[in-house]
């Protein structure tokens, strides 16, 4: 992978705050920059064009109550707009 100049900013962003979105043209790394991070505590990664992952969200908060303490990426997150009210909530 081409060493990215964002990857340090990036993990410094994800120290600080609870949600960080990576956002940019079609095909430019996004998703080769957030699979390669290594942010220091475990990483599950969600892609939710795949059918399968997008399943595993059919109830978030239960789902994603079993990653505190972990970094989730939900890689193509626009096919779900009804997340982000749940990723809002306050003690996410």
């Amino acid at each position: 992978m081409i060493s990215r100049q964002l990857e340090n900013t990036l993990i410094k962003r994800l120290g600080q705050t609870p949600a960080v979105a990576l956002l940019g043209s079609r095909q430019v790394g996004k998703t080769t920059l957030a699979r390669a991070l290594d942010p220091g505590k475990p990483m599950q990664y969600l892609d939710l064009e795949r059918p399968s992952d997008l399943a595993r969200l059919a109830d978030p908060e239960l789902y994603l109550s079993g990653f505190a303490g972990h970094l989730v990426v939900l890689d193509e997150v626009q096919c779900l707009p009804n997340l982000f009210p749940v990723l809002a909530k306050p003690d996410r």
